[in-house]
Formats: structure tokens, sequence, C-alpha cells
């Protein structure tokens, strides 16, 4: 159509290309790139190094960048290459390697390049004509294609947005595409159809000379138009007003069909008719990108409901706050009420609540779509291996853990030292432990690889959590040193120092002003307890090597947040069968449930498939309404703002997110700490990825492989997937400007490694 013509062949005008060169020196080449640009009009920034090109593209969002890779001793082109290729807005940019010219050799193959994320390379060539020659090339040919494909987005949200059922297939038949208007209508999600053949999927009624009329008619390149019978997934039969299109590509030929249908009114129906209406021709660059852009299309959907955010996190908000409620869930109060809504309101509207129903009836609310991410193997491994119960079990090995293991008991262990005469050395060690920069290491070698005792009698007795319990001192190391001893010193990374390392960060974000501003003190006893307790019995694998090994524990807590469960079982075992370490045994019996039930569900909290359920919940609950409490000038609002803070729902996720933050908290330690973490974590993943293989189980994260894995491509993936976001949160609750700094500078610590294409904790000297 003209419009769509427009659109899409135009976007070119609208401003003259911006150009990247990033050379280390300047000589001729780079003069000659720069003249071409002037001639050109073309607007050029400068880069001497891979960061400042980096900071400059993420800022200017360059069409063209233009990069040296004559001289490897200055920066490694490829890298660089790289890195701006894992950004999202260098999607539709042109990258052009500058290669040194070798007349005395064989030509050297360009696929490393193209491996790299570059579009093209140029034979170095200083003649000012020859620069500008390729920049006017690169301008009608592949940024012109680039700014098509940008325009096609516009297109594509279009088709999401649209009321009428669109479906797209190929010649043969197969189906490519189907906008969320053609799920609502048909009760199938886009997996369910996507490279389906229309055979496979049980969509129409008619008898076989009726779908022969349309096939005669849609072969030839012709409309055709007319009553339709189709057959919803559930069985259902409706009827539909369907135009078929056939969509003219490559060689002259039919390339796609393009289906627009939409719901017979019941009180406007008409005769069945049959119209041919010639097709128009369409390019065949118009008609490849329906194919291209199938698989966007969830991405151009995900990005384009965000407008309606508000809405579904009030939602949310709401259904949190009544789920006290005993005669109804919230949940089904909900669809109640949109169901009630529809009933009055106009078709668009009632359609759109269509679609926000099905959303609600889906278990899972808050897991994102990967999006681009899942293309990294890093993040994908990362993820299978959290956020997952595994596979199931594909061998008859059985991995046995815990159900018949022996554990560690107050009477089998030597009597602790009180905390009036911890050894010097250990004392000093401590000295700084309510700064966020305390070296955790530091405590275990001066503890001999028992931290937790020593560290736990400190803030224990800061926070007066014998006065609390109404117990002893003794009972109490007595307690701490059963926990420790039941934690693993053989893993690498889940032992006591972990758990010491939780318990320390947990401690120090409960000392911050808005924390203390809303926990009450048995809040702050079942915080200290569970950071301690949440990792107790940790074997050094994942809950998705427990589930896929058959472990008893796997068998036992149904392959569902097995170490979790595991974890706060235990923990009031060993707690309450001996009175020398039962530090609840003087509780008044309501008190103590509460407190129980609190420490029960921040352990569950740290098992990692909820992640991003909490910390949604988090910033549209908590967040959100305090950011509009200060925009709205009420900041000094004091009864405002304890509303949010003091809410019993509000209250349990500011202790979930809080143990959450110090469970994983590691990116947001000071470089030598992190990078010890990043170590420990890795080999426990290591030893795990030997283990399945051994076994002959699956290997739940292949990216894990001692002599094949990039330790800072692991940690950058891990940061950008789980801990960006969760501490932006946190920071904007808590204020913690220290750990912040310290992440973005872990950041760019492993993104120079990984920049320089190592795989190691450290460079070499």
């Amino acid at each position: 159509s003209p419009v769509s013509e427009r659109l899409v062949c135009d976007a070119p005008l609208l401003s003259p290309p911006q150009v990247l060169l990033v050379f280390a020196e300047e000589d001729e080449q780079s003069s000659g790139f720069r003249w071409a640009c002037d001639k050109a009009g073309f607007r050029c920034n400068l880069a001497r190094t891979p960061q400042s090109a980096l900071e400059c593209f993420l800022d200017k969002h360059h069409d063209i960048i233009i990069i040296d890779h004559r001289h490897s001793r200055y920066f490694d082109a490829e890298a660089l290459c790289r890195s701006i290729r894992t950004t999202k807005a260098s999607e539709n940019t042109v990258i052009i390697c500058v290669v040194q010219r070798h007349t005395d050799r064989e030509e050297s193959s360009i696929l490393p390049l193209i491996s790299a994320g570059f579009t093209r390379r140029y034979v170095e060539n200083s003649s000012r004509m020859a620069c500008y020659n390729e920049l006017i090339q690169l301008e009608f040919g592949q940024v012109q294609a680039q700014f098509k494909l940008r325009a096609c987005n516009s297109l594509f949200t279009a088709l999401e947005k649209s009321q009428e059922a669109i479906e797209i297939t190929s010649e043969d038949h197969v189906i490519q595409y189907v906008n969320p208007a053609f799920e609502t209508m048909m009760g199938y999600q886009i997996g369910e159809l996507i490279e389906k053949e229309l055979t496979e999927v049980p969509i129409n009624e008619k008898k076989a000379d009726f779908l022969d009329t349309i096939n005669s008619c849609i072969k030839i390149g012709k409309e055709w138009q007319g009553m339709y019978y189709a057959k919803k997934k559930n069985g259902d039969s409706i009827q539909q007003n369907v135009k078929i299109l056939p969509v003219i590509g490559q060689g002259g030929k039919i390339r796609h069909y393009v289906s627009i249908s939409r719901l017979c009114n019941d009180n406007n129906k008409v005769e069945k008719t049959c119209e041919c209406i010639q097709a128009e021709s369409q390019t065949d660059t118009q008609t490849c990108r329906h194919k291209d852009m199938r698989k966007g299309s969830l991405d151009v959907r995900s990005t384009t409901s965000r407008g309606s955010d508000g809405i579904s996190q009030r939602r949310r908000s709401s259904m949190a706050r009544v789920h006290s409620m005993t005669i109804e869930a919230p949940i089904t109060k909900v669809i109640n009420i949109i169901n009630a809504a529809q009933e009055s309101s106009p078709l668009p509207v009632a359609e759109a609540l269509d679609r926000a129903l099905e959303i609600l009836r889906t278990t899972e609310l808050y897991s994102p779509q990967l999006g681009t991410k899942d293309e990294d193997p890093h993040t994908s491994d990362l993820v299978g291996g959290l956020m997952t119960d595994g596979l199931r079990r594909l061998s008859g090995n059985e991995y046995i853990l815990s159900a018949k293991q022996t554990h560690q008991v107050a009477g089998s262990l030597s009597s602790p030292i009180s905390l009036n005469d911890i050894p010097p050395r250990i004392t000093e060690a401590m000295e700084n432990e309510e700064q966020w920069d305390f070296d955790i290491f530091e405590l275990e070698a001066a503890t001999h690889k028992r931290p937790l005792v020593y560290l736990g009698l400190k803030i224990f007795a800061r926070f007066g959590i014998c006065e609390f319990l109404n117990c002893s001192e003794s009972t109490l190391r007595s307690w701490l040193q059963v926990i420790e001893a039941n934690y693993h010193s053989s893993n690498s990374y889940h032992n006591s120092t972990h758990s010491a390392d939780v318990l320390h960060a947990t401690a120090y974000f409960l000392s911050k002003e808005r924390v203390k501003q809303t926990l009450d003190p048995i809040d702050e006893v079942a915080a200290l307890i569970a950071a301690t307790v949440h990792d107790v019995d940790h074997p050094g694998r994942t809950n998705s090597f427990l589930c896929n090994a058959g472990s008893e524990l796997a068998i036992l807590y149904n392959d569902t947040a097995v170490l979790e469960s595991h974890h706060a079982a235990l923990a009031f075992q060993l707690t309450t069968r001996d009175g020398k370490c039962n530090i609840f045994k003087n509780m008044e019996r309501n008190e103590y449930r509460t407190l129980r039930q609190v420490i029960i569900d921040m352990v569950l909290a740290t098992e990692m498939t909820k992640h991003f359920e909490h910390v949604n919940k988090f910033v549209n609950s908590i967040n959100k309404p305090l950011a509009a409490l200060e925009e709205n000038g009420n900041n000094g609002d004091g009864e405002s703002i304890k509303t949010v803070l003091r809410s019993p729902e509000n209250r349990i996720l500011i202790k979930r997110m809080l143990i959450k933050c110090a469970d994983i908290s590691n990116p947001c330690r000071p470089r030598e700490q992190c990078i010890e973490w990043a170590g420990r974590i890795s080999e426990e993943y290591f030893a795990q990825t030997d283990e399945e293989r051994r076994q002959g189980l699956p290997v739940v994260m292949p990216v894990f492989d001692r002599n094949t894995c990039s330790i800072p491509k692991s940690q950058l993936s891990f940061i950008d997937y789980f801990i960006i976001d969760m501490f932006d949160a946190w920071d904007a609750f808590a204020d913690l400007p220290n750990l912040m700094e310290h992440l973005n500078n872990n950041i760019k610590y492993w993104k120079g490694l990984d920049g320089r294409n190592l795989r190691v904790l450290r460079p070499p000297p």
C-alpha cells in the first residue's frame, strides 16, 4: 500500500546516517573516512579505545560503525564487535571491518569476521574517493535495508494490536505467524501453531470441495472472501467472515498467504459468498519480512503491552491485599469482575478483556520471556540450572542424599567457647563486621573455616537475639555450632562461609533506616535465623541435578523447591531434637509459630524459580507506590509512607527481597571478594557437570565445562539476568550507593576480561 511503501522506503531520508570510526591512531585511512563522511553529509564520531567506542555507540546509536582491524596490538577488533552486538541497540547497525591489504599471500576467510558480528570487510584503501564510494554503497545498500527492517517493527506492532485475527502461512500452507486476536479467537497459543501445516491443526470444518474452491482461487493469485466455518481448540464451531490474500514474492510466485478473519455477528449473518479479487504484487523483501519477524512478534507484543503495566500491577497488588478473604480466591473475584464488565462493554473492549482473562488463567504470571537473552548459552544454562526443577530422569542412576545421612547434633560436638573468650586474631577479623566491606574470607582463615559460630555470636548479640528468644548464650552457642557442623566444608561455595556471608549481608540490610522503619523485632530475629540456616546441609548440587538423579530428597519433596524445603525442615529438626541447642524452647507457643512461619517463608524465598515473582511484586507493591508518593509531593507524609511499608503483605515482600539480595549479593561485594566468590561457585558448577557426565545424567548447565567455560561471561550473564534489576529495586528502597558502586565496578572488570577473550578469574601478570 502507499502508506507502507512510504513508511519503509522514505525512512532513510528522515536524517543522514551516523557513523562511528574506531581507530586507535590517526592515519590516512581514518582521515579518508572522515573526509568521506563530511562529503556525504554524514554525522561522524571518532573513538580511540574499545571502551570509549562502546560508550559512544550506546549514547548515539550509530547506523554505521567502522572498526580498524589492522593493528591487533592496540585492541581486539573482533572482541569489540562482539561486545557491541550484545547490545539491543546494535540490532540494525552495520559494522565494517577494515583489514590489511596482503598481496603476497592467499586470501583469508571472512567467516571469523562474520562470526564476530561484522557485516562486511573493507580492504584498506586510503583513497578518499574509495572511502566515499564505500559509504555511499553502504547507505543505499545495507543501511537502507536496516531502516526498512526497523520500520517493519511498526507494521508488526499494528498486526499485534489489530482486533482482526490475522494468520500468515507459507506457500506450502505452513503457519508462520498469528497475532493475539487469532490466538484469542481460536483458543490456541502461538507456540502450538508456528511451523505447523494447516492440515495438522483442526481449524476448518468445511467439506473438501469447498476448500478446493478456495484453493483454486488463491493459487492463481486472487483474493478469496467469504463465510468460513472453523473449529476452535476446545472443539467449538465458530462462523467467520474471512479474507485470504496471496502475496507475490521472488520470481513472481506466490510465497505467502495472509488470512484476515472476524467473527460473524449473530444478528447480521449473510449468505455464504465466494469472491475472487486479483492480488496486488508485492516485492520479495516485503513478503520475506513476515517469515523473518514471526519469532520477533513475541518480543513486539511484550514491548508494546508495557503501557498497560500500571493496570496489571494494580490488579496484582489488590489481589495480594485481599488474600485473607475465604469465600473465594482473589483471582476468582478478579475474573468474575472482568466477566461482568464484558457484558456491557463494546466489542473491542470485550476482546481485550478476553485476552486479559487468558493471561490471568495461566500459572506463570511473573516469569518473563527471555527475548534475545536466551540466545546466550551462559544465560540460558544459568536459567535452566537455577529456575527449573530439572529434566525428567534419563538414566537408572540415583543420587542418594540426606534421607539416610547422619547429621551432627549437639551432643557429638565439642563445647563451644564464650563470646568473651574469642581469640584476638578472630576478634580483629570481626572488628568492622558492621561495614559492607567486611572481609568474610579473612574471618574464614582466622577461624579455620568456622566463621559462622563466631560471626553469629557477635551479630546475634548486637541484635539482642538471646533476650528476644529468652534463651541463654550457651544455648545459642550450641545451636550455632550444630548448624555450622551441618554445612559441608567440602563444598567450594555452599559451605558455612557462604552462610556467614549471607548472615552479614542480612544484618547490614537490617541496619538501614528504611528497613528498620518497616520490620518488627520478630522479623529481625526471623531474618537472622533464616540467613544462618538457609543452605544447611547443601550438597553442592542444584535442584535440577537432584531431580534428574532421582535423589531421595527430590522424591520426598516432589521435585518442588527440594533443597530449600530440606534446609528449612532440617534446621528445625536439628534445633528441637536436643534441649541443649533449642533456642526456641522458652518461647510462648503462638509467638514461636509466628516466628517459625516467617523463617520458613524467608528460606523458601531463596529458591530461584520464584525469583521474578518476588522481584516484580516488590517493585509493583512497594517501589512504585513509594515513588508515586514522592512524585506527588508527599515525601514528608509519614502516614502515607507508613501505610505502604507496614501492611502485612508488603512486610512479607520486603523480608523475601532482603534475604534474596543477601543470598546472591556476591557481585555487589568489593572486587576481590566478588572474584573469590565467582571462582568458588564456578568450581561447584564444574564439579556438578563432571558428575553428571560420569553418571550419564542430563547435563543441566553444559556451559560450565571446566575446560571451556568463560567465567567472565558466566558472571556477566548472571548479573544481567538476575542481579541488576533486583538490586536497582532494593537500592531504591534501602539506599545502598556503596553496593551499586561495587556492582558497576565489577561489571566493568568482567567486561574487561571478556573483551580480551580471557576465560579466567584474573588477567595474566
